[in-house]
This record gives C-alpha cells, structure tokens and sequence, in this order.
C-alpha cells in the first residue's frame, strides 16, 4: 500500500510540474526541439525494464501502448498552434490540467484494481508504457500539425 500512495504522490507532482511547464511554454514559440525532447527525455526511463521486477510480457507492453495511444486524443484535442508575428505558438488549454488530474484518478483507481494481481514492478512498467504510447503519440501529431503551419507561415512570408 505504501507504494501505490508514494507513487500517486510521485504522480501528482509531476503532473503539477508538467502543468506549470506547459503554461511557462505557451509564453515562447514552439520548435521542433521543443516538441521531439520530451519523448526522447522520457525514453531514458526504459532502463527501469533491465531490473527484472520492472519486466512484463510483449502482450501487455503492447496493449499499454495502445491505451497510452486512445488516452493521447485528448491531449491532441487540447493541443492548438496559433501564429504571432510570424512565430507559432503552442495555445495553452485550460483543459490541459483538467485532463492530467483526470488521468492521475484514472490511473489511482486502475493501479488499485490492477494492483492486487500484479505487482508493484510489473504495474510500474506497465504505465510507464501508457504514458509512453500517450506522449509519443501526442508529439507526433503535434509535430506533424506544427510542421504543417510552419510551411504555411514560410510560404505566406515567401509571397509578401
């Protein structure tokens, strides 16, 4: 029990940190770095998978990306460019925290379920992936759409 707290707590002050990041970036324009760091960032995390109490089975690796990836619409959803004197921008969403609060109780509410058959290793590892699937997705879309208005924005510059 201990751990499920400590690791929702853990949970919740990333989210608020992840939050207060997201508003303080609205206030510069976006770039390719500054979307594509994250994922890569966060890939480092993977080494958790060397300890064998992190391990899980191809199945359930998979089918956590692919929740992470369904959970990505809603980031996707919430995530707007807009363009200001000829930067983009990343508009931010008063969604944004509504939605990582909404995934800290779903994902409180899941572990507690899920909790009680597997263990605190495996369930760690599993929502390391969901998490994964949902930003990795989420930033590719958010590249692709930035990509997008960056080609516009030189073409409307390449015409004046």
């Amino acid at each position: 029990m201990f751990w499920i707290i400590a690791s929702t707590i853990l949970f919740a002050v990333m989210a608020s940190f992840w939050i207060v990041v997201r508003l303080k970036a609205a206030k510069k324009p976006a770039s390719v770095k500054k979307i594509i760091l994250p994922p890569i960032m966060m890939a480092t995390g993977s080494w958790m998978f060397i300890i064998p109490a992190f391990r899980i089975e191809w199945i359930q690796a998979l089918e956590a990306f692919l929740i992470g990836m369904i959970c990505s619409v809603f980031l996707i959803k919430t995530s707007k460019f807009e363009v200001k004197n000829e930067a983009i921008y990343l508009v931010p969403s008063q969604a944004f925290p509504v939605i990582l609060i909404s995934l800290l109780i779903i994902r409180l509410i899941v572990k507690l379920i899920v909790g009680s058959h597997i263990s605190v290793g495996e369930t760690t590892g599993i929502f390391f992936i969901l998490a994964f699937g949902m930003i990795v997705t989420w930033r590719l879309v958010m590249l692709i759409q930035y990509k997008r208005l960056k080609k516009l924005v030189m073409q409307k510059e390449a015409s004046i």
